[in-house]
């Protein structure tokens, strides 16, 4: 038996971490957040559930993805997108997620209706 609680605690362990990342956001406020705090959004001209995101280059630098790693995987409402670089973004409700690079602290939410394409991720 003592050599059991260990393995169970372990098991335990990666249980609990692989639910946390597979809950990539959460709800603050009326707005989806990164483990930052900081307010997550959505781009209307990305297509709900096409598994990609159209927000590269220049975009992706003033709208940083929020980064998946390569063996996240979808849970709820969340999904995992390939970017055209190949590298993984989270999604909620098949949308990408994205911070926005001129909020400044927690709570900030300066990006919403930006150019009336950038939307809060709400829950």
């Amino acid at each position: 038996m003592k050599k059991l609680i260990p393995l169970i605690a372990a098991a335990a362990l990666v249980a609990c971490a692989s639910m946390s990342a597979a809950q990539p956001a959460k709800a603050t406020d009326g707005a989806l957040t990164g483990a930052n705090g900081m307010t997550l959004y959505t781009f209307d001209r990305d297509a709900a559930g096409s598994g990609k995101s159209v927000c590269n280059g220049p975009c992706a630098a003033n709208w940083p993805p929020l980064m998946a790693s390569a063996t996240d995987s979808a849970s709820g409402d969340y999904s995992v997108v390939t970017r055209d670089d190949g590298s993984k973004q989270w999604a909620y409700k098949g949308k990408p997620l994205y911070f926005w690079a001129k909020d400044a602290k927690p709570g900030d939410k300066t990006g919403d209706g930006f150019n009336n394409v950038w939307k809060v991720a709400r829950p």
